[in-house]
């Protein structure tokens, strides 16, 4: 069903186009046609030069996607468009200055005009407001909280946010739910639940289950040695890592009832 959805994506004009984009130079220099209206060249190959900057793209779009936590097809395609574009910014200027200036202008005007799809289904989350907001929820102990530390600019976060809003949609409940802190407004709660919220961090996002008011798991978590294990956030992942199905099959044979809301409401 992913790869589904994915291809689905791959139609809308923001996708479609910014691989065309990405492809233009290569494409333009490989199509005998193309190549000596373009270029005015008789023999249609990539030089020394072109090949250096294609590898060394191929490499920042490598560790970067890892460092973003992609995961899919479009999280893959997504975190590498600004590398390619620029590394075909860069080969169009070699070849001509003029053609440079042509596709630096198409370039600003795709990211004007196209702006990267975001997610529009369905999702029932919680917005908290920092380790306090947190903690008046989780007096309630009959109610279990998974809850998604996050900041804005973080690419894996961004990655994650469609994954989330899926998830809560899917599984909650009035007594499981589902919940988020952005950690770079309400650094306290980064403090507070132990989250590097700085730019090198590998823990964005984390990912804690709260049951009668404590954590019991968390993800990405450290070993034994205290070394981070890395963690990819997919769909499958996430229900796997947190029991999901079982904790909504839990909480959903055991409601909160009205009475015990009222009296916890009376406290």
């Amino acid at each position: 069903m992913t790869l589904k959805s994915d291809l689905r994506l791959l139609l809308k004009p923001y996708y479609f186009i910014n691989i065309l984009i990405s492809l233009s130079y290569i494409v333009s220099k490989r199509i005998p046609f193309i190549c000596h209206y373009v270029f005015g060249q008789m023999e249609c190959e990539l030089d020394g030069r072109e090949t250096e900057i294609l590898f060394f793209l191929i490499i920042v779009i490598m560790i970067r996607t890892r460092k973003a936590g992609s995961v899919t097809m479009i999280n893959y395609l997504t975190s590498s468009f600004v590398y390619t574009k620029a590394a075909n910014l860069i080969l169009w200027f070699y070849a001509d200055f003029r053609m440079g200036i042509l596709f630096a202008v198409l370039f600003i005007l795709c990211g004007l005009i196209l702006p990267e799809p975001t997610y529009k289904g369905p999702e029932n989350i919680i917005y908290l407001r920092g380790a306090t907001g947190l903690q008046e929820e989780l007096r309630d102990s009959r109610i279990t909280w998974l809850v998604a530390f996050y900041t804005a600019w973080n690419p894996a976060c961004v990655n994650f946010a469609p994954i989330f809003s899926q998830l809560s949609a899917e599984f909650a409940l009035e007594n499981f739910k589902f919940g988020k802190v952005d950690i770079g407004r309400y650094p306290d709660a980064a403090a507070k639940y132990r989250i590097n919220d700085s730019s090198t961090s590998r823990q964005l996002p984390t990912l804690i289950l709260f049951k009668n008011g404590k954590e019991v798991e968390r993800r990405p978590h450290s070993d034994h040695k205290g070394k981070l294990v890395k963690f990819l956030f997919s769909t499958d992942n996430v229900k796997a890592a947190f029991d999901l199905n079982n904790v909504f099959k839990d909480c959903k044979n055991n409601p909160v009832k009205k009475k015990d809301k009222r009296s916890l409401k009376a406290e």
